[in-house]
């Protein structure tokens, strides 16, 4: 460390201190110094203290300096002043490069001669050799792995990682709720959802559709009856993109998040089938969920034989 200038240790010991303050203190996602201003304070103070050390060893450097020999001080500079030496490095790269030095030039130089310019017989770097060798091995694989054996093939490989793209896509939507739209919204469920949804239904739509769904200013919601369609898809297209021109409600999806959105369409399906205080006529007309399964009707010859003759002995009466 005493090699390294001051202006490169001070800060560097600064953020080594930050580091470990960061590491150590439990800050959830802002840093420490963000959530708890007193880590400023600290880290101001850890700063004065590194630039106070500093100081004060320089100035115990320059009183011992002045108490040398002369001499003595010549050889201090000349130590100080001498550039480190970092042979290992040095070791690899003559190693890596089998470079000649500049004295020994005079091994390699070739014999022909172009107006005073001579050519240098130096090797190839080994580490471009060892490379070269490297991209031999690699060809000779990939030639028997793809073209002889032939196990798989880059259309195979492409097919495999788009079905694993698409899974990993679908189990990502299943945590993010804010990619839902108009076409892959369900239901949901969850209390924690409907309590969200209600919130925001009691916030923005009490106004219009009441409290308990049966309609004011708005259509009643506790009818069979939808103007612009049923269902949690038709409902939360109505919530994003608004009512009908000139006399329908506005449009939330520049004020609600689409899982917003979703929350309060699933709450407010919830008042379906249920009765009002004081209901509102009818409006629209009755909407069937194209999805909805549909019973199966039971041919007239698979009717039980007792079930017929009750039914003859009651028309006979």
């Amino acid at each position: 460390m005493s090699r390294i200038p001051w202006w490169i240790r001070v800060p560097l010991l600064f953020f080594i201190v930050f580091g470990l303050m960061e590491y150590f203190i439990d800050s959830g996602d802002k840093p420490a110094i963000i959530e708890y201003p007193i880590t400023q304070f600290f880290m101001l103070m850890v700063l004065l203290i590194l630039i106070a050390i500093e100081v004060i060893l320089k100035s115990v450097e320059n009183v011992m300096f002045q108490t040398l020999s002369a001499e003595a001080q010549e050889r201090y500079l000349a130590a100080k002043n001498k550039k480190p030496e970092y042979k290992w490095i040095n070791g690899i790269y003559k190693r890596l490069t089998r470079s000649r030095s500049i004295d020994r030039e005079q091994e390699i130089i070739l014999d022909h001669n172009y107006d005073g310019i001579r050519e240098l017989d130096n090797v190839l770097p080994p580490w471009w050799v060892y490379m070269f060798y490297v991209t031999i091995i690699f060809g000779l694989v990939y030639l028997v792995r793809f073209h002889i054996v032939g196990d798989y093939t880059q259309a195979i490989e492409y097919e495999n990682e788009v079905a694993e793209a698409k899974i990993a896509i679908e189990e990502y939507k299943k945590t993010a709720k804010n990619l839902v739209d108009v076409n892959t919204v369900e239901v949901l469920t969850d209390a924690s959802d409907l309590a969200a949804g209600e919130k925001i239904f009691t916030a923005n739509c009490v106004v219009c559709h009441m409290a308990d769904g049966g309609g004011g200013i708005g259509p009643n919601l506790t009818d069979e009856y939808w103007i612009l369609g049923g269902g949690i898809k038709n409902v939360f297209r109505t919530i994003s993109e608004g009512g009908r021109d000139g006399k329908g409600m506005v449009a939330w999806k520049n004020s609600l998040k689409p899982v917003e959105m979703a929350q309060v369409a699933s709450y407010l399906l919830q008042f379906q089938g249920t009765t009002a205080a004081n209901p509102k006529a009818p409006e629209g007309e009755i909407w069937v969920d194209p999805d909805a399964p549909v019973a199966p009707e039971v041919p007239a010859e698979e009717v039980p034989a007792e079930q017929a003759q009750d039914s003859l002995t009651v028309a006979m009466n």
